[in-house]
């Protein structure tokens, strides 16, 4: 990083009260703002207890300074962290005291982004940072810290190591064209790009079910008007999160929740009835879940035996998506029989459910889960997000490109190998361009 960047601060720790509030502050130099902290010269990496004193020297609070001096530091440039009491007053007054010294306020995710550009962590680290802090369940939360860790970044510079050996081999014949053949098939560099597509399927496949961890499942409930969406969503989130009656129309708005199954976050969108209507309140609400229905990854078509499909249900499977996922649901199987099988609604899938007795929503669970191809947390996973899946597939795609290639190709096929290699850069930030760092880092937390 440029020798002039600013000093930063920001307070650290959650918004509200609490017993213990921290503020960190990153920069070049920073022991003269100890002192006019503190009045003490702290030893780095030694906790300091003292008075925290404003530029008239009255006490603004009593804590702990911590001084972590660069490179050793998150940051890997000067840092203090003040831990002080966590009440929210006491913490603006202490946050603009640091800023009177010369700090400005840190921009959301500028102290993990600042770790990154100093080389103490790499762009899939950082993101691990992120992910640890968003973790929605206990896989998601062991997954973030492997990626934290390292263990994505190694297997993907492992990719690039061996990317690099190729490209080595193969660009190395290009002075030498005569005798490229001969020395390609004894170096067999074909056997090694049979490996390096091999290794990088392992990674994609990883990464696929570490995105379905971190991102979950959209799933909405369609149906005609009071077929029994709403008691459906509150079976499956274990509450009465919707209001539920035997009026049509109850639903006026998209009612969301989230649920986790085996630890895979399922977000659920109860629609309200899609269907004509000249209340400007409930149009409102369907153009609402119109919108959740074209984002989403499964539909629960939920439709009465009694009835079937009939012309309500019919205009609403008219408006689906033709390549969305369908599970036909057979509501209230309490209340009467149910037919065996579909009623074309396009799903390849029919579950008989009651919301009421509970009886069905173990198989709907195990079927939502198998087509979000889920297939269970193993040690080889890492939590991934969907441009690492999209980097690693663009990589698969020069890597198949590379094997047809024929032997007086020996140009396009060293280019293959570089694309390959860009693509894998990009997960983990040698080759990424500064708009994107500024995407990834602006979605971090203030503080991080």
């Amino acid at each position: 990083m440029s020798d002039n960047v600013p000093t930063i601060a920001a307070v650290a720790t959650a918004p509200g009260r609490g017993g213990v509030g921290v503020i960190r502050i990153s920069g070049k130099n920073l022991l003269p703002m100890a002192q006019a902290l503190c009045g003490k010269t702290p030893k780095p990496r030694v906790a300091t207890y003292a008075d925290f004193t404003d530029a008239d020297g009255q006490a603004i609070d009593s804590g702990l300074l911590l001084f972590f001096a660069a490179p050793a530091s998150f940051t890997g440039e000067d840092v203090i962290e003040l831990q002080g009491h966590g009440g929210p007053v006491v913490m603006d007054m202490l946050l603009n005291r640091c800023l009177e010294l010369g700090a400005r306020l840190a921009e959301p995710g500028e102290f993990t982004k600042r770790a990154f550009l100093n080389d103490k962590l790499d762009l899939a680290q950082a993101e691990g940072v992120a992910d640890l802090i968003d973790a929605s369940s206990r896989s998601a939360a062991r997954l973030a810290l492997r990626s934290l860790k390292g263990d994505f970044s190694r297997r993907i510079h492992g990719l690039v190591e061996d990317l690099i050996t190729l490209r080595m081999l193969v660009e190395a014949t290009l002075d030498f064209p005569e005798e490229d053949i001969d020395f390609l098939e004894a170096a067999d560099a074909r056997g090694k790009l049979d490996g390096l597509r091999r290794a990088v399927d392992d990674v994609l496949a990883n990464a696929q079910q570490g995105a379905i961890l971190r991102e979950g499942l959209n799933v909405v409930l369609v149906g005609a008007p009071n077929v029994g969406k709403s008691s459906l969503l509150n079976a499956l989130a274990g509450d009465e999160v919707a209001i539920v009656t035997d009026i049509a129309g109850t639903t006026r708005d998209a009612v969301r929740e989230r649920i986790l199954i085996d630890g895979v976050p399922v977000h659920i969108v109860d629609t309200a009835g899609l269907r004509e209507t000249d209340d400007v309140v409930e149009r409102i609400g369907i153009e609402r879940s119109r919108k959740a229905v074209s984002e989403a990854d499964v539909a629960l078509v939920l439709v009465d035996p009694r009835e079937g499909v009939n012309d309500k249900t019919r205009a609403i499977l008219d408006a689906l998506p033709s390549d969305l996922k369908r599970i036909e649901i057979h509501s209230k199987s309490d209340l009467h029989a149910h037919a065996a099988g579909g009623f074309g609604t396009g799903a390849e899938t029919v579950i008989a459910l009651s919301a009421k007795t509970g009886d069905g929503l173990d198989a709907l669970k195990r079927t939502l889960l198998r087509e979000a191809g889920w297939q269970g947390e193993s040690e080889g996973l890492f939590l991934a997000r969907t441009r690492h899946v999209n980097a690693l597939k663009a990589a698969q795609e020069e890597l198949s490109l590379a094997a047809l290639c024929g032997n007086h190709q020996i140009e396009l096929f060293a280019e293959h190998l570089r694309l390959a290699q860009v693509a894998c850069g990009e997960i983990t930030g040698e080759f990424t361009a500064d708009d994107l760092l500024g995407v990834i880092f602006s979605r971090f937390c203030i503080g991080k």
